[in-house]
């Protein structure tokens, strides 16, 4: 009897090590079970937005339909806020987040990311007839961000890192609403990423970007702190598809050279 019971029990064991394997693919790194949930903002052009019928579009989320293909995953966008979005993926309740998110110390202590896969550019946006000529013109004036995002973070540091002080600068809940209060003369002028400062100066008169660049920083895929096994298959991904011109042909198709 105590033989049969032995006999069971190492079955039992074995049976629980392979489905411990079989876990490990790629749908069983996921919260849910074949599907990857990227947590996301989507207005912000053109990275992330809807088009006229109300679908996603834009690089992230193209990029992000590429990643999930590869991984045998069906993607889900769960638009939200930008700190919501970045707070989903650090506690789990997204996958990753994908929203023009730059990779900051602040961030890395709470968030584990990808390698980067796009280059964010910084700027600024004034009224066309502004005297701030350059950003070296922006000291004690009134500047709008969007709340959460790096330019938020830096610009609102004190003078001696770098920023302009927290009682100069205004975070709102998305780049179109810091475009409004510019337009409305609350702000002097708008810090914001380079590819949706183009969009936004496009489809409202009277405003200009100015040639110097504000920052440059990585953009990368947020993870919750400690899924390696889920960034570890996306950068895997993510370099094959850079390395076959997928990630790039994305862009251009979006971001036309100037």
């Amino acid at each position: 009897m105590k033989k049969w019971i032995a006999i069971l029990t190492a079955a039992v064991l074995a049976l629980s090590l392979f489905a411990g394997c079989t876990s490990s693919d790629s749908k069983g790194m996921t919260i849910e079970k074949g599907k990857l949930i990227m947590s996301t903002n989507a207005e912000f052009p053109p990275y992330e937005m809807t088009d006229d019928n109300g679908s996603y579009v834009g690089i992230d989320i193209e990029i992000a339909k590429a990643i999930a293909d590869k991984l045998g995953l069906e993607l889900v966008i769960d638009d939200m806020g930008f700190v919501a979005a970045l707070e989903a993926a650090q506690q789990g309740s997204s996958d990753m987040v994908m929203a023009g998110v730059t990779v900051s110390p602040d961030r890395q202590a709470v968030m584990d990311f990808s390698d980067s896969y796009a280059t964010g550019v910084q700027v600024v946006i004034v009224p066309e007839d502004s005297d701030i000529t350059s950003p070296d013109d922006l000291e004690g004036k009134k500047i709008g961000t969007q709340l959460g995002t790096t330019g938020y973070i830096y610009a609102s540091d004190t003078p001696g890192n770098g920023g302009y002080g927290e009682a100069n600068v205004i975070g709102y809940n998305n780049g179109i609403t810091a475009i409004q209060a510019l337009q409305n003369g609350q702000v002097d002028c708008v810090i914001i990423d380079n590819a949706p400062a183009q969009e936004f100066v496009k489809t409202n008169k009277g405003l200009k970007i100015l040639e110097t660049e504000w920052l440059t920083e990585d953009y990368a895929i947020g993870f919750a702190k400690g899924n390696t096994e889920l960034k570890d298959a996306v950068n895997k991904a993510l370099a094959e598809l850079i390395a076959d011109g997928t990630v790039q042909k994305i862009i251009d198709k979006y971001i036309t050279a100037e």
